[in-house]
């Protein structure tokens, strides 16, 4: 787009000053031209300007014979003459200078010619005029009105010098009238001068802008010859022309080169036949084809129409634009056009297309291209009357080869996996890679629910079977969640929902397995929803608080400390489960900030304790993957000052499967502070008796399971029991027996040699104020005993 700067002449008003050369234009490097352009034309007129001034000077020299005086005369002719000749030839010279540019000092110096013609042409008027008789007085008016006539065509061009000689004459009649007390006439004269310097203002205005319209044409013709000289240079564009039979005519040897066909051989072929090449005989044409043949037989205009075209056995792409060509009387003559060869075009378009729609590293499907394919089968599923399926599968155990071998054999076992779907897959579906380890699979007829669950089952089978990796053999598993629409979803959308709300069940339900869409699971997870919105605000509205119980000593009873355990009352849901709420806020990455008021709260509360009595606050494994963590624990001590040896953590088994994410590392620093570490729940989880040697634990908690099992006389129970206590003595450690209920049960765990024991049986969960009293009334027993 051409700016405001850049604007011609002829586009926008041109200004007086601009005009005649005293300020400069908009642009300067285009009113430069137009300048020369004005100086060119004054150089053309320089001749008749000076044959028009020979011819006043002989003429008024006639009329004045008589009457003046033949020296004065002489001498006034002379001087004119001598004045228009050097007018003339400085006008002639400037055939020297460059007709592209010229500046505003050659606009200048104009100027000068008009005042000194101006000046020799007044004497006659202001001197000859008063000393004529009448009649001569007319005779050299008339003399005078043809020079300023004449000058203003001949010296229009030069606006300045132009308007300066006119204004000059002009004035010098008008005196000499006036001086005659001749009104009317001088009034006249001034009026015919002022029209004489419009027409000579317009006319020169009217040059610019022709000079303008001039450029503008010549640089527009410059570009089309230089598209042209580039269209013809470049290999890959033809031009074609065909008469009213739609046979080539003319046929250029590019055209030719691009049909591989010689310009002897294709003039006068069907244009269809070139193009069609081999199947011309068959005609099984490409739609492109058929869509030029019908473009041609209605003699419609088109563009940019891309087809395939077969050349020396090579498949081509193509890219055409015609127009219909008519005679001068209307009659049609054929087709125009221009052609592409666009096959590179078509195959980086291609490759993109591919990279947009598939996986770089399985090279499945990626999820455009899957949920593309969904959509395509629940439309024809809606259209026919019919069903489709979609299955979301999702990897089990696969991050924890990540985490242990790196994420190089991670991609080799996504590969391994891709393939292994790949061999389930038929015309009738197709499987894509969602991202990560979740992979997708579009089934377009879901009509039979039974081939469908084989389908899973076979899935699960094929990716749980081991791998070979590299001399690593790895094993994982699979978890299907299968949804089929439109009966579990209208839409792709809510069929892929319906799917993920199936998987999740699965892998609640123990992995390895596949659970079919049931409308129950959407409303679990708009409950859990909902839950979690609550949940997100649950602390700063008010509604979480901590519960107390008490830890004893197996043998004296004596109260050695409390267990926290977080307890959230809801206006809405009432009283949660923290088996409900505290997964929902491991999910949601809400525990860390939980966790860490569940930390200043106990460590507050425990402060207000005696000396003597700990805190055990239980932290969950996505707290301790935060460096974080160790700043929240001194944040928390410091601020209450709570001796750190009083503040005893729990932890579970299941922290130390993400030593690589440093979770160890965060608790040795933990650990340093003064703080005490319990292993929780031990031996429900992933049991590794490695961790128990490299971290400093204080003591092991029996899950109350155990104890429960050990009371009914399960030998299992009694041997664990006995072997961690046995395990704990041996590394210095306590045990604790959790869900001690009755008298028979602390006197069983008594005998196992359990140093502390905590359940129903010693206490429930206390509020804080019980909490408090019996930690008073147990101090204050202890001290009078």
């Amino acid at each position: 787009m051409t700016s405001k700067s850049t604007v011609r002449p002829s586009t926008r008003p041109i200004d007086f000053r601009t005009l005649v050369g005293l300020r400069e234009g908009p642009d300067p490097a285009e009113w430069g031209r137009v300048r020369a352009t004005q100086l060119a034309a004054g150089r053309q007129l320089a001749l008749l300007l000076l044959a028009v001034n020979l011819s006043g000077i002989a003429a008024t020299i006639s009329l004045m014979a008589k009457v003046a005086p033949l020296w004065q005369l002489a001498s006034w002719g002379a001087l004119t003459a001598a004045v228009a000749t050097t007018v003339a030839f400085r006008r002639l010279a400037t055939r020297h200078r460059d007709d592209s540019y010229a500046s505003m000092h050659d606009m200048r110096e104009t100027v000068f010619e008009g005042v000194c013609l101006a000046a020799t042409w007044s004497v006659v008027p202001l001197f000859f005029c008063t000393q004529a008789p009448q009649g001569t007085t007319e005779g050299l008016g008339i003399v005078l009105t043809i020079l300023t006539t004449a000058a203003s065509v001949a010296m229009a061009p030069l606006v300045l010098a132009t308007l300066m000689f006119l204004a000059g004459l002009g004035v010098a009649i008008g005196v000499q009238l006036a001086v005659e007390h001749n009104y009317a006439a001088a009034a006249g004269s001034a009026i015919f001068t002022l029209l004489l310097m419009v027409v000579c203002m317009t006319r020169a205005r009217s040059l610019v802008i022709i000079r303008a319209n001039e450029m503008t044409l010549q640089e527009r013709d410059e570009t089309v010859s230089l598209l042209l000289r580039e269209f013809e240079e470049n290999r890959a564009d033809w031009l074609w022309e065909t008469d009213s039979a739609r046979r080539v005519i003319k046929a250029s040897p590019r055209f030719a080169y691009a049909c591989g066909l010689d310009p002897i051989s294709i003039e006068g072929m069907p244009f269809l036949q070139v193009l069609a090449g081999p199947t011309w005989e068959t005609g099984n044409f490409a739609a492109g084809l058929r869509t030029l043949a019908e473009k041609l037989k209605a003699r419609e205009s088109f563009r940019d129409l891309r087809l395939p075209v077969q050349i020396d056995g090579e498949e081509r792409w193509w890219e055409i634009s015609a127009s219909p060509r008519v005679s001068e009387q209307g009659k049609f003559c054929g087709f125009r056009g221009v052609g592409s060869d666009v096959t590179e075009q078509c195959a980086s378009a291609d490759k993109i297309n591919r990279m947009a729609r598939f996986d770089t590293l399985t090279g499945l499907p990626n999820r455009l291209m899957v949920n593309e394919t969904l959509a395509r089968a629940m439309a024809d599923a809606d259209k026919w009357g019919g069903r489709c399926a979609f299955m979301m599968i999702d990897l089990d155990r696969f991050k924890a080869v990540n985490d242990t071998l790196g994420h190089p054999i991670g991609d080799r076992l996504l590969g391994r996996v891709s393939e292994r779907l790949g061999q389930l897959m038929t015309d009738a579906t197709l499987c894509g890679r969602l991202g990560g380890d979740e992979f997708a699979v579009v089934i377009r007829d879901g009509t039979d629910h039974v081939a469908l669950e084989h389908l899973a089952r076979r899935i699960i089978e094929t990716l749980s079977r081991p791998y070979e990796i590299d001399q690593h053999t790895l094993y994982i598993g699979a978890s299907v969640g299968l949804a089929v629409g439109p009966r579990d979803g209208r839409t792709a959308e809510m069929l892929i929902r319906s799917a993920d709300l199936a998987l999740y069940r699965a892998k609640d339900a123990g992995r390895g397995v596949f659970r079919t869409y049931e409308p129950e699971l959407h409303v679990q997870a708009e409950e859990r929803r909902v839950l979690e919105m609550a949940l997100r605000s649950a602390v700063e509205k008010g509604e979480m608080h901590l519960m107390y119980q008490p830890v004893v000593d197996a043998g004296s009873g004596q109260l050695r400390g409390f267990e926290a355990l977080l307890r959230w009352t809801n206006p809405e849901f009432g009283n949660v489960s923290p088996d409900k709420f505290i997964p929902l806020a491991e999910d949601a990455q809400l525990i860390a900030p939980m966790g860490a008021w569940v930390l200043r709260t106990a460590c507050e509360e425990a402060a207000k304790w005696p000396s003597n009595i700990r805190i055990a606050v239980n932290v969950s494994p996505d707290q301790l993957q935060s460096p974080s963590f160790v700043t929240t624990v001194t944040s928390a001590l410091a601020n209450t000052g709570l001796s750190a040896e009083r503040l005893e953590l729990e932890v579970t088994e299941s922290v130390f499967m993400h030593e690589g994410l440093s979770a160890t590392k965060v608790l040795e620093r933990v650990l340093d502070l003064g703080v005490r570490l319990s292993l929780d729940d031990f031996g429900t989880g992933y049991s590794s008796l490695g961790y128990l040697s490299r971290t400093r634990f204080s003591s092991i908690k029996i899950d109350r399971g155990f104890v429960r099992d050990a009371a009914k006389g399960v030998r299992e129970a009694i041997a664990i029991i006995r072997a961690v206590v046995a395990l704990a003595e041996s590394l210095g450690m306590a045990t604790t027996a959790e869900g001690v209920e009755t008298e028979a049960e602390h006197r069983m765990v008594q005998e196992f040699g359990c140093t502390k024991v905590q359940g129903y049986y010693f206490g429930r969960p206390l509020p804080v104020e019980e909490a408090r009293e019996l930690a008073s009334r147990r101090w204050d027993s202890s001290v009078a005993a």
